[in-house]
């Protein structure tokens, strides 16, 4: 896929995303102060988070897609896993404020809410799980940690949704039938929103750090490349492989042997071969090759680099 497709893709999913969240924020936010639901307005907070995580989403895309210069020489791949750790973290803060404001609403006198927060309520989970649906889909196509990332905060809000139905329907019908402790299942279901929150913040921030790390590929995940590199008959052997993902591409640090009694200029072409094999993946960015000269034994210490 063209990179400017795949940027214009991804940034008009992250638009969306901004857009919806302050549509669905806004309705649960006016809905759960007039139906006096402490759940509804946790989801719309939580709803809101999503708004500041969408524009993270675009504001790192935009960023990624920047040609590599002199002081990023491979490039800005990585502002995506940075802004997959903004939105973890965004997450993260959400779900502390929401389990404050949960557990200070048992200490106040408490109220059932009306039943028009179970209409806002479903329309929040038919509307986020389809962007879940979209996000997801696109994220994996585009191979973009921003956009899954993103993707999974929305499928976040879904669960949060749906706790908060059980909740609020609970709380309803608790008050209608004088059933005065089921009315506290609004503020617990914004607790466990809130648990769920957390729980999902630490899981994707710690998957976003990994990746921002320079972590490389496993080796299963890197036989086709070795496979490619075996391939070409001047290669006598493959001495050594990392790729290094580098947000939504792939970077390949290698080693290979040569026969030691080539000029170095045939070295050097053997070299360029190998570089424009493994760049015919569309997910390499770049491919960095370390010339040994071959020998049986291993006893060869001189190389070259061929950038």
């Amino acid at each position: 896929m063209e990179k400017d497709v795949r940027f214009k893709k991804a940034e008009f999913a992250a638009m969306v995303g901004v857009v919806g969240n302050i549509v669905l924020a806004v309705l649960k936010w006016i809905i759960g102060i007039y139906a006096n639901s402490t759940a509804l307005v946790a989801d719309a907070v939580h709803s809101a988070s999503d708004v500041a995580g969408s524009l993270a989403v675009y504001i790192g895309l935009k960023a990624a897609k920047a040609p590599p210069d002199e002081d990023h020489p491979y490039g800005h791949g990585k502002a995506e896993s940075i802004a997959a750790i903004i939105v973890a973290v965004l997450l993260l803060l959400v779900g502390v404020e929401i389990g404050r404001s949960a557990i200070e609403s048992f200490f106040k006198p408490i109220e059932a809410p009306k039943s028009i927060a179970i209409v806002a309520v479903i329309v929040s989970i038919i509307v986020k799980e389809g962007m879940f649906r979209y996000k997801y889909r696109l994220g994996k196509q585009l191979n973009s940690d921003a956009l899954i990332v993103n993707a999974y905060e929305h499928r976040s809000d879904v669960y949060s949704s749906i706790a908060a139905l059980i909740g609020i329907s609970a709380a309803v019908i608790g008050g209608k039938l004088g059933i005065g402790w089921l009315e506290y299942a609004d503020p617990v279901t914004g607790l466990l929103v809130a648990i769920f929150i957390l729980s999902m913040a630490w899981t994707l921030g710690k998957e976003s750090i990994h990746n921002t790390l320079d972590h490389v590929l496993h080796d299963e995940d890197t036989e086709e490349f070795k496979t490619v590199v075996r391939s070409i008959p001047e290669v006598k052997k493959l001495d050594e492989l990392h790729a290094r993902e580098h947000g939504h591409y792939v970077i390949i640090d290698l080693k290979i042997s040569v026969d030691p009694h080539i000029s170095v200029e045939q070295g050097h072409r053997i070299g360029k071969c190998v570089k424009k094999k493994l760049m015919e993946n569309k997910n390499v960015q770049n491919v960095l090759v370390h010339i040994n000269p071959f020998s049986e034994d291993g006893s060869f210490e001189d190389n070259i680099d061929i950038l």
